[in-house]
């Protein structure tokens, strides 16, 4: 074996070793996570910031990595079939093809892509600076070749860059934290609540509000003394006064406000003018995003609003503790029942209240009910149904069995819901 030969297969060995590092450095840096990279950049890591700028890049980078590694796997190619066409003769473009093919998939390819995906973020971080390096020295070859990749797709009717995602970004966030939930890496609580988040653009207030006919409303003109024990005995701190009708209200008792006129005439409930306690109601309209409303709380640092449709009726109230459980869940106290208005049963139903919210629903059973034809339960079942049902019938959708269980005139009060057992699927013939 001459000197020659020697240093062929020491510039082979090289340019394999060179193949290895472009095929995982491909690997690496198209798989690593921009999330990670983009926070690593903005606590200061340097190496990062290289790699997000090589990604912003992604066609000259795509054309470097496929440039160095064509290059390199062709040269040692060439170089192999010499040496081996001297040992051997003819016989040794067989024996360079099949020797250079397995070494080349085995070890250039296959084993430090497999390394590379394993361990993306680190080995993206690894090979910033020499690939850096690497797309300016060849940036003005490369740029050729981007403008030659450009011009034959164009021929082909493809515009390079004219890319129309499926999902939305916010979908993409989504199907990320149910990936990462599913791999065990988020927990059901912050995968809801990020969940809640990403969905508080997609909401109106009637979507969240307390309807009308939950509301707890008091007659402005009772006496003193039927009001403060109403409020005594009522959960909540605010509350709406109406006069004449339930439909006007005139102001919102805070119970703070009532317990500081009570202790300024000694707890003679007799003497307190409620009329000079009432505060102004604030009325919003129920079809202001939940996002805006949420945003219009912090403004007029209160929590309470009335909700109001285009007529300017009343349909129900909001407060911020509804917009936040749409974020956090179910928001309760010691007062506060575990699962309000559901109850389970031995036999896996549950016995749920009409005025249930399908999306309060969903995320305390698991399930996935839609919710956009209807606010409430009862209100899903109607619309499914195309009718008001009777006392004791029964409608099948969505994989759940809806019995009526009451019924008060128009409204469905409360509902049986049992969920079916899922078919099995079928076998492949």
């Amino acid at each position: 074996m001459t000197e020659t030969d020697w240093l062929s297969l020491v510039i082979v060995l090289i340019c394999l070793l060179l193949s290895a590092f472009f095929a995982g450095s491909e690997t690496a840096l198209t798989a690593s996570s921009r999330a990670s990279m983009m926070r690593l950049e903005k606590h200061g890591n340097k190496r990062a910031a290289i790699v997000n700028r090589m990604l912003a890049q992604r066609e000259r980078l795509l054309g470097a990595l496929l440039f160095g590694n064509n290059a390199v796997n062709i040269a040692a190619s060439v170089l192999a079939t010499d040496v081996l066409l001297t040992w051997f003769g003819h016989a040794g473009l067989l024996y360079a093809t099949v020797t250079m093919t397995i070494i080349v998939v085995v070890f250039s390819e296959i084993l430090p892509k497999t390394a590379a995906f394993s361990a993306s973020d680190r080995i993206a971080l690894a090979v910033a600076r020499p690939m850096s390096w690497f797309v300016t020295l060849f940036g003005p070859l490369l740029i050729g070749i981007e403008a030659l990749v450009r011009w034959l797709l164009m021929l082909m009717g493809m515009k390079v860059g004219d890319n129309h995602d499926i999902l939305s970004a916010r979908e993409e966030l989504r199907g990320a934290v149910d990936l990462l939930h599913r791999e065990g890496d988020v927990e059901t609580l912050d995968r809801d609540m990020f969940g809640g988040v990403l969905d508080l653009r997609d909401l109106v207030v009637s979507d969240v509000m307390i309807h009308r006919t939950n509301m707890i409303t008091l007659n402005a003109d009772d006496s003193p003394e039927d009001l403060v024990n109403a409020v005594i005995a009522s959960p909540v701190t605010r509350l709406p006064l109406w006069r004449d009708n339930p439909e006007n209200i005139v102001g919102i008792l805070h119970v703070k406000d009532l317990l500081r006129a009570l202790h300024a005439v000694d707890g003679d409930a007799g003497k307190v003018d409620i009329a000079a306690l009432m505060r102004p109601a604030w009325f919003v309209p129920d079809t202001r995003p939940v996002s805006e409303q949420l945003k219009a709380f912090r403004r007029r640092k209160t929590p309470f609003a009335l909700v109001v449709d285009e007529y300017g009726e009343v349909e129900g109230l909001v407060t911020l503790e509804d917009i936040l459980e749409e974020i956090v869940g179910d928001i309760t106290d010691e007062h506060d029942p575990a699962i309000p208005g559901v109850r389970k049963q031995p036999d896996g139903s549950i016995n749920v209240d009409g005025a249930v919210s399908v999306r309060d629903l969903n995320r305390v059973m698991e399930w996935n009910l839609p919710d956009e034809e209807a606010t409430t339960i009862a209100g899903l079942v109607i619309h499914e149904a195309r009718s008001i049902p009777e006392v004791g019938q029964s409608f099948t959708f969505h994989g759940f069995r809806f019995r009526v269980l009451r019924r008060e005139r128009n409204r469905i009060t409360a509902l049986r819901i049992q969920p079916l057992p899922r078919k099995p699927a079928a076998k492949a013939s």
